[in-house]
């Protein structure tokens, strides 16, 4: 039996969950829109042991969401990982955030998860509707164009805080947004797969998938 703690740090949502081979026994998420990780991250691990009456000793890998996404965000859970991982020598399992995010839609559609970068812009990749990627991650600015050749075959599901941008100025018919946040449930298939065929990462040397460099912004006059 395989038990191993997923940890979704790469958006708002500070997520935990702990899965039992392949499915979830607990999550402790908070959907709020202010980053909580530092305060909140490590507090949810505790709680979700707690509650499923298990110690770290008991856990047999850590899963974590690698990127794109929030620089401090991903910088918090791979840290918090990585430690986990090193001082329990068990192994490391990283996920895309993108191919996770996924995993929320259960239809017929193509699969477009999205994730708020700046201004116009979002980090996308594209999935069949059986998860099968059709075009790796990006960061690409948003147009009225943008993903045309996808809309015109079917039905495409947009989903993630993406969503929000395109969403106003994307008219076409067989577009539907869904506007939410990945989260660690939806990394256990995953998880669970990748640890079967033990792909794990090194942990000295992982690093988030940040897809483009860190940008500081300016600090305000006085």
């Amino acid at each position: 039996m395989a038990r191993i703690l997923c940890i979704e740090t790469s958006t708002t949502n500070c997520s935990v969950a702990i899965a039992l081979d392949g499915q979830l026994v607990l999550l402790k998420e908070d959907y709020n829109n202010q980053y909580s990780h530092a305060e909140k991250l490590h507090l949810f691990i505790k709680e979700a042991l707690d509650e499923a009456q298990l110690s770290l000793k008991d856990i047999d890998a850590v899963a974590i969401s690698k990127g794109p996404g929030s620089y401090t965000g991903l910088r918090i859970g791979v840290s918090a990982a990585k430690g986990l991982c090193f001082s329990l020598d068990i192994p490391l399992i990283s996920v895309e955030t993108l191919r996770s995010l996924a995993q929320q839609i259960d239809e017929e559609t193509i699969i477009i998860p999205m994730l708020d970068a700046r201004r116009m812009e979002v980090y996308s990749a594209i999935y069949s509707a059986q998860k099968s990627l059709l075009r790796p991650t990006e960061a690409q600015i948003l147009d009225d164009n943008s993903f045309s050749a996808e809309l015109n075959s079917g039905k495409v599901t947009f989903i993630g805080n993406g969503v929000l941008k395109f969403q106003d100025i994307c008219n076409h018919p067989n577009a539907i947004f869904v506007d939410s946040l990945p989260s660690a449930k939806d990394m256990i298939a995953i998880a669970e797969e990748k640890y079967k065929t033990s792909i794990f990462e090194d942990i000295a040397y992982f690093e988030p998938f940040y897809l483009k460099d860190f940008v500081a912004g300016k600090k305000a006059k006085a």
